[in-house]
């Protein structure tokens, strides 16, 4: 580790950093689900980006039409402007994504990140329906803007807000009290009784699994009867599909084997492909009543994203990239459930769907114990959860086989030495 470097970071950034505390080292090359440090250290990657790396780093048919775009002189900045890139990749999105799932949207540009198309998402829910509040879940997490903030979970980054967040009500996502209360017979008799003081909301607004809220996964049935709920009371249903669509739960929208249809999907990270910044927001046709301009942004033309985002398009042109992905899915959540198994001591439960799992423990601190316990062997992965008491696996969904078992390997080794260590402390 190189200490001049990481001087810089501490003199001159901003005390809100945050990765580079968990992980600290200098990186300087990526491929695929590997990282290099400037000192030649090799790091298997069950980050991705937090879910912006679903193909890996530096994939290498986007990074060739990406460099040929640039030598050749195409168009990086055009605001909302007509681009040849812009328009290959809305055709090639409702080709290869909308049609063949029988779903019909306009395509958004709200800006580049997770946060803004959450934040045109509440506008234009309010804007159609008239209505102020917005109906969102425990645990969520939406972004750091004030709009997406105020439908976000988490106390810690709520307070960051600084003013009081309104126009919201929080209800209980699936299981947050205990498996047999039924949230929903809960929320509905709130908007049946006239003297709950919850008014009928625009919109609601959920994960069909909460990433950064402990990889929690609401059960079909009660995403389904959500849906139902919505059509019942005319209530706009928004799907925020940022970090778990793009393949992360097994499909490319997490909620395609629901069999639900939002009313508004929020996508961004792996949508631009190589981490290129990019977000959309899918609208249902008879709710597009903006008028021209009446949400922009600077940057929500990114040609450079456009092209590696239709390049990553190809990955779905047939269901072979989608059944590795669910194949390898039973494997990782085997995995999961055998460590929980075997290693009592975290008093552990195995969490999540598809590429987007972890293990809950119970104990305190333990979680990112062996989060930081898998860094010093080689493997980069986060924790999640209001008391970060997840340690989440977010390989990329290309990973292979070779690097499943090379991961689960330094996983089952980070816990065995963080539970030995917390033995010899207590004996």
């Amino acid at each position: 580790m190189s200490q001049t470097n990481m001087k810089i970071f501490e003199e001159l950034e901003s005390e809100v950093r945050s990765y580079c505390r968990s992980f600290p080292t200098v990186f300087t090359k990526a491929k695929g689900y590997k990282m290099w440090d400037e000192d030649g250290k090799e790091y298997l990657d069950f980050f991705a980006g937090a879910g912006a790396l679903n193909y890996g780093h530096n994939d290498p048919h986007m990074k060739a039409k990406l460099v040929d775009y640039i030598l050749n002189d195409g168009i990086t900045h055009s605001l909302d402007m007509a681009t040849a890139p812009k328009a290959e990749f809305l055709k090639t999105f409702n080709d290869v994504i909308l049609k063949p799932r029988n779903l019909d949207y306009k395509v958004m540009f709200p800006g580049p990140t997770g946060t803004n198309t959450v934040e045109s998402a509440l506008k234009l829910a309010r804007k159609v329906t008239g209505r102020t509040d917005i109906i969102s879940f425990t645990n969520g997490f939406h972004g750091m803007t004030i709009g997406a903030l105020s439908v976000t979970g988490n106390a810690f980054k709520r307070k960051g807000a600084g003013i009081p967040l309104q126009n919201t009500v929080t209800m209980p996502y699936d299981s947050f009290v205990s498996e047999s209360l039924d949230t929903l017979e809960y929320l509905e008799r709130f908007l049946e009784d006239g003297g709950s003081g919850v008014e009928i909301p625009a919109a609601m607004i959920l994960e069909t699994v909460q990433g950064e809220g402990g990889i929690n996964a609401a059960r079909f049935e009660w995403l389904q009867r959500v849906e139902q709920i919505c059509k019942r009371w005319g209530i706009l249903l928004i799907v925020d599909d940022v970090q778990a669509g793009i393949g992360r739960t097994g499909t490319f929208f997490s909620f395609e084997k629901v069999g639900i249809k939002p009313d508004i999907v929020c996508m961004s990270k792996s949508i631009g492909g190589m981490g290129l910044p990019l977000a959309i927001t899918l609208i249902r046709p008879d709710l597009d009543i903006w008028a021209p301009g009446e949400h922009n942004g600077t940057f929500r033309g990114n040609n450079h994203a456009f092209i590696t985002a239709t390049a990553s398009l190809s990955y779905w042109e047939d269901d072979k990239f989608e059944k590795d992905i669910q194949e390898r899915s039973k494997r990782i959540y085997s995995f999961l459930e055998r460590i929980v198994a075997d290693y009592p001591e975290l008093e552990g439960e195995a969490k999540g769907r598809g590429y987007m799992v972890g293990i809950a423990s119970q104990v305190d601190g333990l979680a990112s114990k062996v989060a930081a316990e898998a860094f010093e062997r080689g493997l980069i992965m986060e924790t999640s959860g209001p008391n970060d008491e997840v340690f989440k696996l977010f390989p990329p969904l290309t990973i292979d086989d070779e690097g499943l078992n090379k991961g689960f390997e330094i996983i089952e080794d980070s816990v065995k030495a963080v539970l030995g260590a917390r033995e010899l402390v207590t004996s």
